[in-house]
């Protein structure tokens, strides 16, 4: 069992958008400052997602809304 906050949907529909964009995960992490291995598991839900890079990467993906103006 995985340990994410975040919807199996969500995350399947952001591996979809990258890939619609012909944009590879470790492309999109290197082009955002990211860990790619970070990004591959907020992918498939083994990170939260709760703070940190993992939740940066969330935010940037479009999983998670990022903080309010």
């Amino acid at each position: 069992m995985h340990a994410t906050c975040v919807p199996e949907q969500a995350c399947r529909e952001a591996r979809k958008r990258l890939e619609e964009q012909g944009i590879s995960v470790k492309a999109f992490a290197l082009q955002h400052n990211l860990h790619p291995s970070t990004v591959y598991a907020v992918l498939t839900g083994q990170k939260k997602c709760l703070r940190g890079e993992a939740h940066r990467a969330a935010v940037l993906l479009g999983i998670k809304p990022g903080p309010e103006n």
